[in-house]
């Protein structure tokens, strides 16, 4: 088994089931025990602010502000640099235990051994 699981978010409102099944797994995983890094790129970089993921709704899913709650408090959550800045979101905009980061973190993470990344 993986010892860390990378999972990068491209999706959001744009796509909502994609966007729904990233959110999903990566809360299922750090409710397993897995060590857990959600990276939020592009259209997903807006629920980085705050209430953004309440404006989210898709049927038969788990709301979308408890399942990033639950990746916050259990894991790590990144705003992709690139993405931010495209939006003018800055690090004071973001919410509480969300950290802005760019490709080189995002490398660093995959690279070793015992990770997996997905991609939605």
């Amino acid at each position: 088994m993986a010892n860390k699981l990378v999972i990068k978010v491209t999706a959001g409102a744009d796509a909502p089931e994609r966007c729904s099944q990233a959110f999903t797994v990566a809360a299922v995983a750090v409710a397993s025990g897995v060590n857990v890094s959600l990276w939020l790129t592009g259209e997903s970089a807006w629920f980085a602010l705050p209430g953004r993921a309440a404006e989210f709704g898709l049927p038969h899913s788990a709301p979308l502000p408890d399942l990033l709650d639950a990746v916050v408090a259990g894991g790590t959550v990144t705003l992709c640099t690139q993405c931010a800045a495209r939006r003018d979101i800055a690090e004071q905009d973001v919410i509480e235990g969300v950290r802005i980061a760019g490709a080189q973190v995002f490398v660093s993470e995959i690279m070793p051994d015992g990770v997996q990344a997905l991609v939605y």
